[in-house]
């Protein structure tokens, strides 16, 4: 069984929509939410139900922060406050930053979304129940290449930031590595990829012709990056802060831990007791993002004014592209349209839609929660990351009065 942290968030979310109460507001009262202090109020209350040890949210429009603030602790033991610069990694929502990059990438003339893949790698990855089939980048961004992660994935790609007394993990043996395996991606993915890898397996393909199923691939995700990199000549973490976090002024950002200030990252916990050690993923791109509920904020008021046609890292046509709906019924075996933060209902290039019409991506991995949508007909987005993962229905219960709270002031703002 996979770890659950390993498990696309919205599973989870939607396992616990399904089972537990549709808003918090229906076991808890909250203040009208009329104006910030309200909000805060409100969010205070949600974090006073003791689930969580600490979180940040932000709510935007195109013009900037509407209420950005932090609650809890980034560090229970030393009561270290969790706030809007806390830095931590938000998991898939790190996926989003690979779409920009491959729409980039285009646009310089670099790469074209339908080139198969083989073009670029040094190594070549078929799927063998239909090796005349190519597989191009625009099936690893929409996720129907049929690639699919592995046990191997699960099991290899967290590795520890230093090393640690042995036993002290307990049950997390089987999930972090010693720092000594932590590799690069052009080492790594032909271990998984390639026919003659390591860890190669059959099943890590599906039997379905690639472009044809969606089936959620953290390793095609990954390997997306790796045909960048390998398209441009530049380092995935070196295109991205040239062309994203730059150009937006994520200074606190990055993808590793000596990118960004580590005594402003927070601490992650698998449950409210338990401390999680410092990791990394050797497929950082698929999740690896460490950032601030602060300057993602600034990313979320980008997407809103690009979904317009007025964002500043593309061009309009290359926007359009991102979000464009790439998927039809056709894809899917099944799918669910009444869960607000369905990121799977379908794709545009990394970035998710809602069966309601909303845009964004959820994130979830070990110590870590995040979700992050707009809405394009109000023009608001809401953004939210915690250091603590959702073990339970009433952790559940508290992530989704949060994302409640914050809907209902947007709906006021809207008044």
């Amino acid at each position: 069984m996979k770890p659950i942290w390993t498990v696309s968030l919205f599973v989870i979310l939607l396992l616990a929509y399904i089972n537990g109460p549709k808003t918090i507001n229906q076991q808890h009262s909250l203040p009208a939410l009329v104006n910030t202090d309200s909000l805060t109020q409100a969010l205070n209350e949600l974090y006073s139900l003791g689930y969580i040890n600490g979180y940040a949210v932000t709510l935007v429009n195109d013009t900037g922060p509407l209420y950005q603030k932090g609650f809890g602790y980034m560090d229970v033991a030393a009561k270290k406050p969790y706030t809007d610069s806390t830095v931590q990694n938000i998991a898939s929502i790190s996926k989003t930053f690979i779409g920009i990059s491959l729409m980039k990438a285009q646009e310089l003339g670099k790469l074209k979304l339908d080139d198969p893949i083989n073009s670029y790698l040094p190594f070549k990855v078929i799927n063998p129940y239909f090796p005349e089939k190519e597989i191009t980048i625009r099936h690893l961004a929409t996720h129907t290449s049929s690639i699919t992660d592995t046990k191997y994935y699960d099991k290899k790609s967290y590795v520890l930031k230093e090393n640690i007394p042995a036993g002290k993990l307990k049950d997390l043996n089987e999930t972090f590595n010693s720092p000594s395996t932590k590799t690069t991606l052009l080492k790594f993915l032909p271990m998984i990829l390639d026919a003659k890898g390591k860890y190669y397996k059959k099943n890590g393909f599906l039997k379905e012709l690639p472009g044809t199923k969606f089936d959620y691939s953290n390793i095609g995700a990954t390997l997306a990056a790796l045909v960048l990199e390998q398209a441009t000549g530049v380092p995935f973490d070196q295109f991205t802060a040239k062309y994203i976090l730059n150009p937006l002024k994520m200074d606190a950002s990055g993808w590793s831990y000596d990118q960004i200030d580590l005594s402003m990252h927070s601490k992650l916990y698998s449950d409210k007791e338990t401390e999680l050690p410092f990791y990394e993923l050797i497929t950082y791109p698929d999740g690896g993002m460490r950032t601030t509920a602060k300057d993602m904020g600034k990313y979320l008021s980008e997407l809103i004014k690009a979904k317009t046609g007025k964002g500043t890292l593309l061009n309009p046509d290359s926007y359009k592209e991102y979000f464009k709906e790439q998927l039809n019924e056709s894809h899917f075996e099944e799918r669910d349209s009444v869960f607000p933060y369905n990121d799977e209902y379908n794709m545009g290039i990394f970035m998710g839609h809602s069966g309601n019409g909303t845009i964004g991506h959820t994130g979830g991995d070990p110590g870590v929660s995040s979700l992050m949508f707009f809405d394009p007909t109000t023009g608001i987005g809401r953004f939210l990351m915690m250091n603590t993962s959702l073990s339970s229905q009433e952790g559940a219960n508290e992530f989704f009065g949060i994302m409640n709270a914050l809907g209902d002031y947007s709906a006021k703002l809207n008044e």
